[in-house]
Order: C-alpha cells, then sequence, then structure tokens
C-alpha cells in the first residue's frame, strides 16, 4: 500500500491545475496519511498541497513546450537558414546564395548599368551567350583599348558610370525630355566636356556643337533601350554624390576630379539616405513602365569600397553606410514588387565567410576568380544557353581577366 499512495496522489496532483482549491486536495492528504501513520493537521497539508500543484504546473508547462517544439517557424527549415551549417563549409562549397525570381533565357533582351563592378556582369552575360543589347556600339575601326578609353562596350549604352539612384533617374528623366540641367557643359582650354559622362570623350570634344549632338543620340539611345529591354541589369555603387545647387543634378564624379572646375556655390556634396534611395528607384520605375511596362528590374550592390569619402568619416566607416543602405533600399524594391529581384554579388565577394580573397592586394578590385565565383552562381539559376554554352564559357572565362574602368578611381591620385 505504501507504493501505491504516492502513485495515486501524484496522479491527483498532475490533474489538479493551477488556481484549483487546495481543501479538496488537502483532505485526500488528509485521508492518505492513514492509519498507523502521524496525521497532517490542515495547514500543513495545504502547505504540501500548494507545494505539489506548482511543481505540478512546471511539469505540465515543460511537456506542453516538448510536445510543441515540432510547431515554431525554425523546425524543418533548410540547413541554408542556419549559420552554423554555412561555418562548417569551405567558402568554396557554400551554395544556395540565390533563387531567381524570374527566368533570363537565350531570347531575353538584357542591358546593364550602374558602377564598375557591373561592366563584369555585362561583359559575361555577352561573352556567355546570352541577348545583351548594346545600343551604342563602338566604331568598327576602334581597336579594345581605345573602345573602353571612350566609353564604348563597357554598358548597354555610353553613359559611362552610374554610381548612384539619383544618377540613373535622373538618364531616364533627361531621355524622355522631362529635365533639362542647368549646367549644360564644362568648357576648359577649348574643349568641352559633357558634366554627367564627363570621361567618355578624351580631352574633350572639339566644339560644343559636338557635344550637344552626341549626347542627343546618346539620350534617344537610352530612350530606345528600355523601350525594349526585358531585364535590367543595375548595380547600385554610392550613396555619396555631388549635385548643382540650383537644379540637384547629379553629377558622375566630382567637378574639377577629372574634367571641369569645382566651385563651391554651384556644386554640393549630398550623402543619400535609404529613404532617397528608394524614391529615387521608385521614380525611375515608373518611368521604366511608362515606355515598356514588362520590364524587370534585377538589382545588384557593387562589393568595391568607396575610392574616396567627402564626409568627415574613415572611409571603412563611410563604405558601410554606403553598402548597408544600398542593399536595404534593394532588399525592400525586390521583396515589395515581383518585376525587381536581388542577386547577392556584394555578399558573396565581401562578406566575412569569404575572408577577403576574391579582393585584388588594393582590398578594393575583385580579381578574376572572385567575378568567375560570383558569375557561377548567377548561372545555377540562369544557365548559359545551351547552343553556346561550351564556347561561351570560355569567352567569359577570358572577359573575367579583362579590366574595368572605373571613373570614381580618379579620386585615388588625390591620396
Amino acid at each position: 500500500m505504501r507504493s501505491e499512495r504516492p502513485a495515486g496522489l501524484l496522479r491527483l496532483f498532475w490533474s489538479a491545475r493551477p488556481g484549483d482549491a487546495f481543501d479538496e486536495a488537502a483532505a485526500a492528504l488528509w485521508t492518505a496519511s492513514g492509519a498507523g501513520r502521524p496525521r497532517l493537521s490542515p495547514s500543513q497539508a495545504a502547505m504540501i498541497c500548494a507545494s505539489l500543484t506548482k511543481a505540478t504546473h512546471w511539469g505540465r508547462t515543460m511537456l506542453d513546450r516538448r510536445t510543441t517544439a515540432a510547431k515554431h517557424p525554425y523546425h524543418g527549415m533548410p540547413p541554408r537558414a542556419f549559420w552554423k551549417n554555412m561555418a562548417r563549409l569551405s567558402p568554396l562549397a557554400i551554395d544556395g546564395l540565390y533563387k531567381k525570381k524570374f527566368r533570363i533565357g537565350a531570347d531575353t533582351k538584357v542591358a546593364s548599368a550602374g558602377s564598375c563592378f557591373a561592366q563584369h556582369v555585362g561583359r559575361v552575360l555577352k561573352a556567355s551567350g546570352f541577348n545583351y543589347l548594346d545600343y551604342e556600339p563602338a566604331p568598327r575601326l576602334l581597336d579594345e583599348a581605345d573602345r573602353q578609353r571612350f566609353g564604348y562596350g563597357m554598358f548597354s549604352a555610353r553613359y559611362g558610370n552610374i554610381y548612384t539612384a539619383r544618377q540613373l533617374r535622373q538618364l531616364l528623366e533627361r531621355a524622355l525630355g522631362q529635365c533639362k540641367p542647368v549646367d549644360d557643359h564644362w568648357a576648359v582650354n577649348g574643349r568641352y566636356y559633357d558634366p554627367y559622362r564627363p570621361t567618355i570623350e578624351p580631352g574633350g570634344f572639339a566644339s560644343l556643337a559636338e557635344l550637344q549632338t552626341i549626347r542627343q543620340h546618346h539620350l534617344e539611345q537610352v530612350r530606345r533601350l528600355f523601350q525594349d529591354v526585358d531585364v535590367f541589369v543595375f548595380t547600385l555603387g554610392l550613396t555619396e554624390t555631388w549635385v548643382n545647387a540650383q537644379d540637384g543634378m547629379a553629377y558622375q564624379v566630382c567637378p574639377g576630379t577629372s574634367a571641369g572646375i569645382f566651385d563651391p556655390d554651384q556644386h554640393v556634396f549630398m550623402n543619400a539616405s535609404y529613404k532617397s534611395v528608394v524614391a529615387d528607384m521608385k521614380a525611375f520605375m515608373r518611368m521604366a513602365r511608362s515606355l515598356n511596362p514588362k520590364i524587370k528590374i534585377l538589382l545588384t550592390v557593387s562589393p568595391v569600397p568607396l575610392a574616396a569619402t567627402a564626409t568627415d568619416q574613415h572611409v571603412l566607416v563611410a563604405t558601410s553606410y554606403s553598402k548597408s543602405v544600398l542593399r536595404a533600399a534593394a532588399g525592400y524594391l525586390a521583396e515589395r514588387y515581383d518585376s525587381v529581384d536581388y542577386f547577392p554579388s556584394y555578399e558573396i565577394i565581401s562578406t566575412h565567410p569569404f575572408h577577403g580573397f576574391f579582393f585584388e592586394r588594393d582590398l578594393r578590385e575583385v580579381n578574376p576568380k572572385g567575378v568567375e565565383f560570383v558569375m557561377g552562381h548567377f548561372f545555377e539559376q540562369h544557365k548559359i544557353p545551351s547552343k553556346k554554352a561550351s564556347s561561351g564559357g570560355k569567352r567569359a572565362k577570358k572577359k573575367t581577366d579583362e579590366d574595368v574602368w572605373c571613373d570614381e578611381k580618379v579620386l585615388e591620385k588625390y591620396a
């Protein structure tokens, strides 16, 4: 009977709920103390009952937690959701970083623009056999070196590096005739420069008429490009930019560095916020869709650090701010719109699991192995067109070895 009595008491308390009156349990304890044993007083029985009830409640709570453990959001998540699993792998074995939102195939008309790193993306896509658009091709007489010096073949039109969302928005506004910049040209030593792509004509244009004619042709081609393209790949590079004080037009680089003369009353520094980047990108997207309702946009963020900062921050801190803002903006747009996707070239190159070994010795330029690795992740989702896969792969690998033209790099000579 001794062994049965405690078991019966445990069953009694297991069935009890917090808040139940203790008098019935106390009475049971009083009876259970039985003949031949010292009887418990009612107060002692009540104290024991209360303690056991609390313990029982705790036990049932633990059991509930065990039985519901399989129901929380992290149960059954794939291995890629947990950092621990990734940390066990060699960096080169990490996969599943990108899952496409829409198809890019052999028949998809693709165009690109953006910062220096974006040149790699366009070159490899073209070399791999994708239908890559170039609406301002180089004259046939120019050799490869001069083509790059004069801004040909870098992107899908001769706009040069577009580092910021503000530049991109204003480029399309000008192509649509929605704005006319106050700062029309720079005249230096009898030569003329386009303030918004000052390096596409080394040494400047011979006359203002020549500059304006070539610019008009350029803007017409930009308009055509956005009318025709299926997928537009844009690499966000910077938040820092210089703008005109009168109309807010963003320059490609700070006036006075590669061309022009800096005027502190006319040239104002701006460091874009998350809110302004998103607003500029939304404005660009509205205009692009007015020309081409079916356009899709693939966003990336350049892993290349700032060459220099105009803030009072250390360039490392300024770079972190810039990339964080751009990454957050790109992520929001990709989450918000079905027609916008994000490809993680920034994460693949610059996050710490990869130990920085995809950078050149200057810790800024991306080396060919890095470009190849990034595009390998891209091609896992967007297959190289089958008819051109073998030759395209070889040409693509060759293209990763080529240098890119970076207008921002002019700032390094002032270090």
